[in-house]
């Protein structure tokens, strides 16, 4: 059986690349090509299901979409109608949840699975289902076909990185069942103001942004998981931390320290696109 990835994603700004807003023009090519080709998508050896860690789901303790089938949650406002009457109609696939629950409870991480989406989100109210924004906008773009099942797993609200990598590692050895880990967030940096300002794309920002990503590809590139996992813990040391992700605002970097968990005994293969004025990053773990 194939062996899947570990992957991490940066997702965009809401569905501006579903609607094709030339802001995204780089990461929708690389997701309809590079990003394709590195999940073996069309192949005999494409993954047979995909688990999706978005940063879009933020719950006290690990929590796994485990129903048959799931709604769209259109978890953005002020868009064009067409955004809110977009559809991704891949299946769920409740025994890979069910799996997913039994290596994290077997790892201590209590976790559990909601079929709904419902009382374990925790910044909107419960009657909210579905999967959001950073699992059906990104797979819309690479995977079209819808005909791979996908499972949604939250981020912590601790920002603890410790568990975020445990996640990861617990759930390592579904990648052996040509199950994939897809982190879908922005790891290279999600601070709202300074992308609105267009700050992001000034010189001295780019610098900045030099200075973490070193910092950040570094540890990443340490093919030792505990090494990485050493030094991703203290990932709020690197330069400009705190500019990349504000302070609580980490959501979006914590699915990539998931599939650096994930990554285990490998080597961390990395590519940029540009995006509003800076680099973009993927990285994946074959």
């Amino acid at each position: 059986m194939s062996r899947a990835p570990a992957v991490c994603i940066p997702h965009g700004g809401g569905p501006m690349g579903v609607l094709g807003d030339p802001s995204h023009n780089a990461l929708n090519q690389s997701f309809r090509t590079t990003l394709r080709k590195v999940l073996k998508l069309g192949t005999p050896e494409q993954p047979r299901a995909i688990v999706i860690v978005t940063a879009h789901w933020t719950t006290n303790i690990p929590t796994v979409s485990n129903g048959k089938k799931h709604d769209l949650f259109y978890d953005y406002g002020g868009f064009p109608r067409v955004a809110y009457e977009l559809n991704y109609n891949a299946p769920g696939e409740p025994e890979v949840a069910k799996e997913i629950l039994k290596l994290l409870n077997d790892a201590g991480l209590e976790a559990k699975g909601d079929g709904t989406r419902g009382e374990s989100f925790l910044l909107i109210s419960a009657d909210i289902s579905g999967w959001d924004h950073g699992t059906f906008c990104p797979l819309i773009l690479i995977h079209p076909e819808a005909d791979i099942p996908v499972v949604q797993l939250s981020v912590l609200a601790s920002e603890d990185p410790a568990q975020h990598l445990q996640m990861g590692a617990a759930l390592s050895s579904l990648r052996s069942q040509n199950i994939a880990i897809i982190g879908s967030g922005f790891a290279s940096m999600h601070n709202i103001r300074l992308m609105m300002s267009g700050q992001a794309s000034a010189p001295a920002f780019r610098q900045k942004s030099a200075a973490w990503t070193g910092a950040l590809n570094a540890a990443l590139s340490k093919t030792d998981p505990a090494e990485r996992a050493a030094a991703l813990k203290g990932w709020r040391e690197f330069p400009n931390a705190f500019d990349m992700h504000p302070r609580g605002a980490a959501e979006h970097f914590l699915p990539l320290l998931v599939a650096a968990g994930a990554g285990a005994e490998g080597e961390c293969k990395m590519y940029a696109d540009e995006f509003l004025g800076f680099d973009a990053w993927t990285y994946y773990w074959e």
